[in-house]
């Protein structure tokens, strides 16, 4: 057994030990050091390494039989074990900022448990047909098109799978970037051949998001609305019995489901917590258990474009959660004009494939500034970029000078009713990475 941040409290928890508010909190970066060289878990890693912490509780006394293999500054058990069966990590291997945290992992796997190394992603795409067809059947599938890479390849690999039961639905909710419409309409009918609906929905969900501030209100709108909008395309159709998603394990986390009952709720995904309770549509999400980069390489073995397969992350609920407050037309074409900028500018210094991220924020915050001889009062754009692998963990990315500067340069001149722009140098934990 191996128990990881809240996982190692628990094992400590009910084998018998204690554990306590800690006197320091410790989020991001810290260096562990071995008490215990010799454990199967360190195998082939240095003697000390950084790690990612997300804590703020504390082993204050081990269970009996537990010993203590590592530590940090802040954490005289940073890692503990018994008989080489159980462990705690009080840090998180899984995430990138653990550099050694999947030698850890692999040493747990094969060292400890004795497991082989026979799955792979061929085998998953395999293993995924296969399911997709047993539980489809006969039946009819609508598909939910974002132009995102989630929902690219959830609806490449169901069409791989059962191939006219599928019928792709590209929803323009009124909250995508600009082009957004045009190139992925353009991906899905030209280039890959499906069968794929446009609907405009764009003024129905303004009319419902008008005067709503609350993010999570926002989600669930949005959540709520777009499963109204697949259930009237879907009787236009005739019978329809599954709408297929391309929810990530990440969202699952986050919004917390039945799967995991004691962790903290941090945001509501659109297209888990957001949506309704009462469905006439089942759910068929076969990435359900994947992190997005497992799902680039679906992508990359189901054969779709690279510039698709490595586009950076674009939320569910859209710029809807990149606008701090209500959404009007006025402050989407705002947000548009300037997350274009950022954009262009990113590609343009050849950071794009770098960064987990990129992109701008309209804030609810205006300040005064001045414009040739005249006082100006208009908004604040906040700039975000980040690094990571799987969206768990990120790091902010330390962009150049330069190109901050002219990023800022531009929207400040090109883009009316911006006078200011700032750029978030918050790593998650402890923010997420959207602002909402």
């Amino acid at each position: 057994m191996l128990g990881i941040c809240y996982g190692m409290q628990v094992i400590t928890k009910q084998l018998g030990g204690r554990v306590e508010k800690g006197t320091k909190r410790e989020y991001g970066h810290a260096v562990l050091h071995f008490s215990d060289v010799d454990s199967p878990l360190f195998a082939d890693m240095p003697d000390s390494s950084p790690v990612w912490m997300s804590h703020a509780d504390k082993i204050a006394e081990m269970p009996p039989g537990f010993t203590t293999l590592a530590y940090t500054e802040n954490s005289p058990v940073a890692v503990m074990g018994r008989d080489n069966k159980i462990f705690g990590l009080q840090f998180h291997p899984e995430v990138a900022h653990s550099p050694y945290g999947k030698t850890i992992l692999k040493n747990f796997v094969y060292k400890v448990c004795g497991c082989g190394g026979k799955w792979t992603m061929g085998n998953f795409i395999n293993e995924s047909l296969a399911r997709i067809k047993q539980q489809v059947g006969n039946g009819k599938v609508i598909s939910a098109l974002s132009g995102g890479v989630d929902s690219a390849v959830v609806t490449t690999l169901i069409h791989r799978a059962i191939g006219d039961q599928m019928t792709a639905i590209f929803v323009n909710n009124g909250l995508l970037r600009r082009q957004e419409v045009e190139r992925t309409l353009e991906v899905f009918r030209l280039n890959l051949g499906m069968n794929t609906i446009y609907v405009d929905a764009a003024a129905r969900f303004l009319k419902r998001l008008k005067g709503v501030t609350d993010p999570e209100k926002k989600r669930k709108i949005i959540g709520s609305e777009f499963i109204k909008v697949f259930e009237e395309e879907a009787k236009k159709m005739g019978r329809v019995d599954f709408l297929a998603q391309g929810t990530l394990y990440p969202d699952v986390i986050e919004s917390v489901s039945s799967v995991s009952t004691a962790s903290a709720k941090i945001k509501t995904h659109h297209n888990v917590g957001g949506l309704p309770s009462k469905m006439t549509l089942s759910l068929l999400e076969p990435l359900r258990h994947l992190f997005k980069d497992e799902v680039r390489h679906v992508g990359l073995g189901l054969g779709l474009p690279e510039e698709m397969v490595w586009r950076q992350p674009f939320p569910g609920p859209g710029l809807a959660i990149r606008i701090i407050g209500d959404v009007t037309k006025e402050k989407l074409e705002i947000l548009r004009s300037a997350d274009w900028i950022v954009m262009n500018e990113i590609k343009k210094a050849k950071l794009y494939r770098q960064l987990w991220q990129s992109f701008a924020v309209l804030t609810d915050v205006k300040s005064v500034g001045v414009m040739g001889d005249y006082r100006t009062y208009s908004y604040l754009v906040a700039i975000r970029a980040v690094t990571s692998d799987d969206a768990m963990t990120a790091d902010w990315a330390r962009l150049p000078y330069d190109l901050l500067a002219r990023i800022s340069s531009r929207i400040v001149n090109e883009v009316p009713g911006v006078n200011r722009v700032v750029y978030d140098i918050t790593s998650k934990p402890p923010s997420t990475i959207e602002w909402e």
